[in-house]
């Protein structure tokens, strides 16, 4: 693995970010996106699904959204400078794996409604 750069930034960041979703969360907020746009994000469901992981029921975690377990790889991403692997295909085929998992779980949830 390739050595993290600006460290103390991207856990500001992680830390800003998860502030950002505690406070949605305390106000029962919902999905901003959601309320804006209408129809759910391709994230919809992942907040509930990572809480359902950490208290190890994968099933639940599953049926919120299928791609709970690629969170803590794209995290790893961002730390290495989306560069975790030192060979340069591998981190692309990675990422465009976990992208098109996300756009066909997105367009299987619209439509099906």
């Amino acid at each position: 693995m390739n050595k993290p750069t600006h460290v103390p930034l991207k856990l500001l960041i992680t830390f800003l970010i998860l502030i950002f979703l505690v406070v949605i969360w305390v106000l029962d907020a919902g999905c901003p996106f959601y309320r804006v746009a209408g129809i759910p994000c391709p994230g919809c469901g992942m907040s509930r699904a990572l809480i359902s992981a950490c208290r190890l029921d994968f099933r639940t975690a599953f049926a919120w959204h299928p791609m709970f377990w690629a969170l803590p790889l794209l995290y790893l991403f961002f730390l290495f400078d989306f560069r975790p692997f030192r060979l340069s295909w591998l981190n692309l085929t990675v990422l465009l794996i976990i992208g098109t998992c996300f756009a066909a779980v997105y367009v299987i949830r619209l439509k099906n409604g």
